[in-house]
């Protein structure tokens, strides 16, 4: 993998950080701007809405940006919110800067996914996906981890700091490496890419995407009220805890990268059923400490493992679509990463207790699996790769 493409990934350590890190900090947002816990936890949403709307939109105008241009936009001003999300005592501000922050992290990431697909052969989109990826997942590594201890230490604004420092890095880095090429160079027209779109295989993967990525937001939003209320260990596991799933992610991204080129149908349904009978299992022993710490590991590495597959999926079922079938692949994804949280903060709000967003998961998971059962005959297979 070119050396560019890594450095790519520093840019969204940093913005999966801070989509991530809410799930260490929801209590004590919560706590100290005076709001309940599933009104925080819709901060996730918020993030995940304004990276639904961003997404298609911020890819069709960068279209015709330099490359280099457009990402570099994109950071200044995802790196300029977080300032104003940590000094803001407004939760309706805090709120705006995570949507606006989302358009940016859209658009950057729109632009991301063709730039790095561009690097490398058609037959390594899976493993140049994953590469990029790779940032998200050690953000659930290290700056997810990061941003929980910090938020216990000097308090969850100390996180958004954190997160706009080493945006700054990010900035050197895609100025440095990244061709200053346009980024709709050499690509097909807007509207020719518009009826790349209509493909009923790019349709069923986004699908699908999303509600694999429902299922791991739902859980992944309420597991610090889930690992001190219900598994009963200390806020001082909950970075723990969050280290595990970011492990296990970083695995699976890993790999899921070296599979999705060779064989996505293995990985697509062999992991989501293993990937609906974990989350069933999680909600049954999230009692017992040792369970819910294994769990976590696996559950992060199938669901991002059977995530990035997906997204690689989406890339090839729209060859002619790059730029737009980049930017639809990430909002169907955070359709997923809205309407997990809301569903998970839905649950609790009715009384069902913190294992409930678990229970959501396995539902979402089914759900996907039941739709690509039906259409196995029809469509499932050629969204494969043809070699299932």
């Amino acid at each position: 993998m070119p050396f560019a493409l890594f450095l790519l990934g520093v840019a969204v350590f940093a913005q999966g950080t801070s989509e991530f890190m809410l799930s260490g900090l929801v209590p004590d947002i919560a706590r100290d701007l005076g709001v309940s816990v599933p009104s925080a936890g819709s901060l996730t949403s918020a993030f995940a809405v304004g990276m639904v709307a961003g997404a298609p939109l911020m890819a069709g105008l960068a279209r015709r940006w330099s490359r280099r241009g457009a990402l570099l936009g994109f950071l200044a001003v995802f790196l300029a919110v977080h300032v104003v999300g940590a000094v803001t005592d407004s939760f309706g501000v805090l709120v705006a800067t995570r949507v606006v922050g989302a358009l940016a992290n859209a658009g950057f990431l729109a632009v991301a996914l063709v730039t790095a697909v561009g690097m490398v052969g058609p037959e390594a989109t899976g493993r140049a996906t994953s590469t990029l990826l790779g940032g998200v997942t050690l953000a659930c590594v290290a700056g997810v981890p990061a941003g929980a201890l910090l938020g216990q230490l000097w308090g969850w604004r100390a996180a958004f700091w954190a997160v706009a420092l080493v945006s700054l890095p990010a900035v050197v880095a895609v100025a440095r490496s990244v061709p200053a090429g346009t980024a709709g160079s050499e690509r097909p027209s807007l509207r020719a890419e518009l009826r790349s779109l209509r493909s009923p295989r790019l349709r069923l993967t986004l699908f699908l995407g999303a509600l694999v990525n429902g299922a791991t937001f739902c859980t992944f939003t309420y597991l610090a009220p889930l690992v001190t209320n219900v598994t009963g260990l200390g806020g001082g596991w909950v970075p723990v805890v969050l280290a595990l799933f970011g492990a296990g992610s970083f695995v699976g991204v890993a790999l899921g990268g070296r599979l999705a080129d060779r064989r996505p149908g293995a990985v697509l349904a062999g992991g989501g059923g293993a990937l609906c009978l974990g989350w069933a299992a999680f909600a049954l022993g999230a009692g017992t400490p040792a369970l819910t710490l294994g769990l976590v590991l696996v559950q992060g590495a199938l669901s991002f493992g059977v995530g990035s597959t997906l997204i690689s999926r989406a890339l090839y079922a729209a060859p002619d679509a790059p730029t737009l079938a980049g930017g639809f692949a990430t909002a169907a994804f955070n359709v997923g990463a809205a309407l997990g949280p809301w569903l998970g903060g839905t649950a609790i709000g009715a009384g069902l207790g913190y294992r409930s967003p678990v229970w959501v998961s396995a539902v979402l998971v089914a759900l996907c699996l039941v739709v690509a059962g039906v259409r196995r005959g029809m469509t499932v297979p050629a969204e494969c790769g043809g070699n299932a």
